[in-house]
């Protein structure tokens, strides 16, 4: 049950967080960044392409959780996503940093849930 609880509050907030990215108006405001982190933002959105591309990753491995889909593949997939959210607010955005970590958490622990899928890929 608590595995469950984890897979859809970590699948309802990818989700959540990838259609903010995608919207023209986003329904969660985006809060005041600090001045580098603004800046690394607006470089990121700028390519027209980085930001979307995260954002359409979210919602389809908030799917696949959401719908007990493939979850060991997308847990993997989400890994170098949750990182770089985690390292952002660490470098450039510390004040903010509880949502980094809850999502590197929750991932964590799913992956933790599932490591005997994964197990062969390290012997």
């Amino acid at each position: 049950m608590f595995t469950k609880i984890v897979r859809i509050l970590l699948g309802l907030i990818l989700v959540l967080f990838g259609l903010n990215k995608l919207l023209p108006n986003p329904f969660i405001p985006l809060p005041e960044l600090p001045t580098k982190a603004a800046e690394f933002m607006t470089s990121l959105a700028n390519t027209g392409y980085v930001l979307k591309t995260v954002g359409l990753l979210e919602i389809i491995i908030g799917a696949m959780l959401l719908l007990k889909k493939w979850v060991a593949f997308a847990l993997v997939v989400l890994v170098p996503i949750s990182l770089n959210i985690l390292l952002f607010h660490l470098f450039l955005d510390a004040s903010a940093i509880a949502g980094a970590l809850v999502v590197a958490v929750l991932n964590g622990i799913l992956i933790y849930k599932h490591w005997s899928q994964y197990r062969s890929l390290f012997l």
